[in-house]
């Protein structure tokens, strides 16, 4: 996760199969790495764009665990195994979105699904051992790449047409969830915590099941700045037992709603 400018979003863990839980945080109620390649992609509804300018941060590793996708939980856009499946048959035989091959598209998809307006270009994709790492953000209109977050992305399933999945985003030493534990069991409400770097912030918290139409629950918002200072919040929500969970935390209201964004995933 990671503040100011540029968020860093703590990694989705683990695959699981049903939720979301969303924090955002905003200058009034309202999310990172910077941005690094020069290669471009298109998404579904919006165009992503790549940038060798921008200022650099260093990326920690989170301690989500390794090992292939079943070491992670599922968020999104896949509740399991056989979803992606069913999606691979549908896409061999008439090449249904097509996008779930692709680590920027899903990056953004995966956005626009957790309502984060605004942010919606991609700078830079790497892949190692542990999946792929698409740094999303937005253009600065007074110029100039803005990183929101780094999404971590794993193959769900086998063969040569395997879709991404998202389980986390990398860690940031800007803004960060360290409340509850990646791949934790909680119960609401859920007492969410962490540091963040920043003048004049606030922060919002929603449950999202996975693959659902509206939040299970937020909570708005509280004010927070200064070096590394800590935060915390609390959200009721209703969601089934065992169902995964993304707590997201995201800040924004100076150059646009949402500026930087953190996530981690639990379970009910």
């Amino acid at each position: 996760m990671v503040g100011s400018a540029g968020l860093r979003i703590t990694r989705f863990r683990a695959l699981g199969i049903a939720g979301v839980l969303v924090v955002t945080a905003t200058a009034g109620c309202g999310g990172g790495r910077s941005a690094a390649s020069s290669s471009s992609t298109t998404s579904p509804r919006s165009t992503t764009t790549t940038s060798s300018s921008g200022p650099s941060t260093t990326t920690s590793v989170p301690s989500t665990p390794g090992g292939g996708p079943g070491s992670y939980v599922r968020l999104y856009p896949f509740a399991s195994e056989a979803d992606a499946a069913q999606w691979q048959a549908s896409y061999r035989s008439g090449g249904h979105e097509p996008w779930h091959v692709d680590a920027r598209q899903t990056s953004l998809a995966f956005v626009r699904y957790l309502g984060l307006s605004g942010v919606d270009q991609t700078f830079s994709d790497t892949e190692n051992t542990s999946g792929a790492h698409v740094a999303v953000g937005f253009l600065n209109p007074n110029g100039g790449p803005v990183t929101s977050a780094v999404v971590h992305l794993v193959r769900l399933g086998a063969g040569t047409d395997v879709p991404w999945e998202v389980v986390g985003t990398d860690d940031g030493p800007d803004f960060t969830i360290t409340q509850p534990a990646y791949g934790s069991h909680a119960t609401s409400p859920l007492v969410t915590a962490g540091t963040i770097t920043g003048v004049d912030e606030s922060i919002r918290v929603a449950v999202w099941p996975v693959q659902a139409s509206s939040p299970a629950g937020t909570a708005c918002c509280r004010a927070a700045g200064g070096q590394r200072s800590p935060w915390s919040v609390s959200v009721t929500f209703s969601a089934a037992p065992g169902s995964a969970l993304t707590v997201v935390a995201s800040t924004g209201g100076h150059l646009q709603a949402v500026e930087r964004f953190v996530v981690t995933g639990i379970r009910a």
